[in-house]
């Protein structure tokens, strides 16, 4: 096996890039691999559940993730390791990469079990989400290859190497977005599960137009929208100024309190208020609500349960984004373990795109040239900024026909001002998809 064969298998399976990491000794079967001193791995491999695991006896406390993952043959052929898992130590932060031999039919043992420095481990991520590992021996022509073979491209503990022009999906998606800008005002409208055009009229129909106009069917997965990118629009006056938009990061329902218990309609029950503009039979739950302040509306403070701000960095990974009453009941949480796993996959390369739009009449929109990117995150950054107060909760929550025939809608958000997105992502730029015209 040599580079050029393995960058063939790699690409074979439709993998765009390959991570290669070279193993110290302690990188094994028994001591696990270590994959890095952050979250910042969750950007690159796709998790299929996360849960938390209190500290116990010889045990440190710790998030374990499940991935889809396989050992690639020589001839191609792929093995499937059912037990691997990510193991994320929050404390000092670290990530391991444990239980890939168990139970796989033609697992590496002889490289995987021993304490040699030397070796090489590749991973690739397929289109579906499949995680392909190979390992090389210290002493192998694939070693002795990349010994010699120096990259500038480098992630984390990982060395990365391009197997297609995905470096290209940045220029793809902004010359779609400039053409878009070119198309003015646009019908609001959104696209259903099957691809079919409807109307929209909503006010959250502007993220909807643009997302029918890049092709993106609605999904339920955590994954980037176009091309390895999250597209996020957000609304402004004016295209000149970018910097005083508030911006909707995710809506993740949440995982435990009251509200998960006894349902969105006892909550709004027990912690709505009376339509502020007089609609009768209505109950409303919105309002911003900031770590450590109280929301005069709800009555309800938003804590960091398990998370010190001083350091950065969890505590517990029990922990969760809580809503507390003033009874000290929880009314409304998101354990760490449901926000990590979304957060860190779907927002690695965040695209943020300015809109106007047109109300009297048939609702439209038309979309900015000057964008916002932002790449590498981290899930206790986002927590950071929620403990400081840039990302808040802000609800649009509300129970119609109160009386007669309730209906609830459902719309939890965390929210940012556009001014602090820089401090949200590692790299950030403001560019003009005009320079991708005729990309």
């Amino acid at each position: 096996m040599n580079l050029q064969n393995l960058k063939k298998l790699f690409a074979g399976k439709r993998c765009k890039k390959i991570f290669v990491k070279r193993l110290s000794p302690n990188d094994n079967s028994k001591n696990q691999v270590y994959l890095g001193g952050s979250f910042e791995i969750l950007n690159i491999l796709p998790v299929q559940n996360i849960t938390s695991e209190a500290a116990g006896d010889w045990k440190r406390e710790r998030f374990k993730a499940t991935i889809s993952f396989s050992w690639l043959g020589d001839e191609g052929q792929t093995f499937p390791a059912p037990q691997s898992q990510l193991i994320l130590y929050p404390k000092y932060p670290e990530v391991r990469f444990s239980g890939f031999l168990n139970k796989c039919d033609n697992p590496p043992s002889d490289l995987m079990t021993q304490r040699l420095d030397g070796r090489f481990l590749f991973l690739g991520v397929s289109d579906s989400n499949m995680v392909l590992g190979y390992v090389a021996g210290p002493d192998s022509e694939l070693a002795r290859e990349l010994n010699e073979h120096k990259t500038d491209n480098e992630k984390g503990v990982f060395r990365i190497i391009e197997l297609s022009e995905s470096s290209s999906n940045k220029s793809l998606l902004l010359s779609e977005l400039y053409r878009i800008h070119q198309l003015d005002w646009i019908d609001a409208k959104r696209l259903d599960s099957s691809g079919k055009i409807l109307p929209c009229d909503s006010s959250n129909c502007g993220g909807y137009t643009l997302e029918a106009e890049l092709g993106i069917k609605p999904n339920g997965f955590s994954e980037p929208d176009f091309l390895g990118w999250e597209v996020k629009q957000f609304g402004v006056k004016n295209f000149k100024n970018l910097d005083n938009a508030v911006i909707t990061l995710m809506t993740p329902e949440p995982t435990h309190g009251i509200y998960a218990s006894e349902g969105a309609a006892a909550f709004l029950h027990k912690y709505g208020y009376a339509d502020k503009t007089g609609r009768e039979d209505r109950i409303n739950f919105g309002g911003i609500h900031k770590a450590g302040i109280i929301n005069p509306s709800t009555n309800l403070v938003l804590h960091l349960i398990g998370f010190d701000p001083t350091i950065g960095k969890i505590k517990n990974a029990g922990g969760s984004i809580s809503l507390i009453d003033q009874k000290g009941r929880e009314a409304a949480s998101w354990s760490f373990a449901s926000v990590l796993q979304h957060w860190n996959r779907k927002h690695n390369q965040a695209c943020y795109v300015p809109s106007i739009s047109e109300k009297n009449g048939a609702r439209k929109y038309k979309y900015g040239d000057n964008l916002i990117l932002g790449t590498g995150t981290d899930f206790q950054i986002f927590l950071h900024e929620m403990a400081i107060g840039h990302i808040y909760y802000d609800p649009g929550i509300k129970m119609e026909n109160v009386s007669s025939n309730p209906k609830v809608k459902k719309r939890s958000q965390f929210r940012i001002k556009s001014r602090f997105l820089d401090q949200l992502y590692k790299m950030n730029e403001r560019v003009s998809s005009s320079q991708y015209k005729s990309f």
